[in-house]
C-alpha cells in the first residue's frame, strides 16, 4: 500500500485547527496553505537532483537543482487551496486543472472541465483535499494517464480507508500522501471526523 500519512507536529497542529468548525474562510485558507506546503515536502523527498557549480559572495562551491520537473494539478474547485503553496515551493511548475463535481444524491463525479500541460517526466501532484470515496481521484487520475502521466503523487489533507482502498487496487503505482487517515464515510459519503466541505469552508459557501 503506497501510502504515507505525514507525523510532523505541525501537520497535527494545523489539522486540528482545519478541522475546527469555527475557523472562518480567511484562516480557513492560510492553514490549508500551511499545510500544503508541508505535505509537498514529503511528496517531493525522493526527487532526482543533478550537481552543479555556484558562486557565493566568497568562492565557486558544487550545489544541487531538481532533475525533474514538476507539474501540479488541482482537481477544481476544492484543489485550487493547495494551489499557492506548490508554486510558492516550486517556482517553475506548470499547472494544469481537472474540474469535477459531485453530484450529492449520488456521490458520483461529474467532469465538466480540463486544461493540462505537456506532462511527460514530470512528478505530477494531483492536489485533492479530501478522499473520500476515491471516485474523483481515480477519475482524475485516468485522465492523467491518458495525458502521458507515469509518476503522480495524489496529496490530500484527509483521507477515508474507502477511497485509499480503491486508489491502491486501481492504481498500485499512485502513491499518496496525506496528513490523516480517518474512521470513515458517512451515509452521504462524507469523510468522518473529516472538515466538512473543503470548498465551502475554503470559499465561504456553505451553510453558516
Amino acid at each position: 500500500m503506497q501510502i504515507e500519512v505525514v507525523q510532523h507536529p505541525l501537520v497535527k497542529h494545523i489539522l486540528t485547527r482545519l478541522r475546527d468548525a469555527s475557523t472562518e474562510p480567511a484562516q480557513f485558507r492560510a492553514l490549508a496553505r500551511q499545510l500544503t506546503l508541508l505535505l509537498a515536502v514529503d511528496a517531493t523527498r525522493d526527487l532526482p537532483v543533478r550537481e552543479h557549480t555556484v558562486q557565493t559572495p566568497l568562492e565557486p562551491t558544487q550545489g544541487h537543482s531538481l532533475a525533474q520537473p514538476i507539474v501540479a494539478v488541482p482537481i477544481l474547485r476544492a484543489g485550487l487551496g493547495m494551489l499557492e503553496a506548490i508554486t510558492e515551493l516550486f517556482t517553475d511548475v506548470r499547472v494544469g486543472y481537472i474540474g469535477l463535481e459531485r453530484d450529492e444524491a449520488t456521490a458520483v463525479a461529474r467532469a465538466y472541465y480540463c486544461k493540462l500541460p505537456p506532462i511527460g517526466a514530470s512528478r505530477v501532484l494531483l492536489l485533492d483535499p479530501m478522499l473520500a470515496t476515491g471516485g474523483s481521484a481515480a477519475q482524475a487520475i485516468e485522465v492523467l494517464l491518458k495525458a502521458g502521466a507515469q509518476d503522480i503523487v495524489h496529496v490530500c489533507v484527509v483521507a477515508a480507508p474507502e477511497g485509499v482502498r480503491l486508489l491502491n487496487e486501481r492504481f498500485p503505482q499512485v502513491r499518496i500522501v496525506a496528513a490523516s487517515i480517518d474512521r470513515g464515510l458517512n451515509d452521504r459519503k462524507f469523510i468522518l471526523p473529516g472538515l466538512g466541505d473543503f470548498g465551502d469552508r475554503l470559499y465561504g459557501t456553505g451553510a453558516r
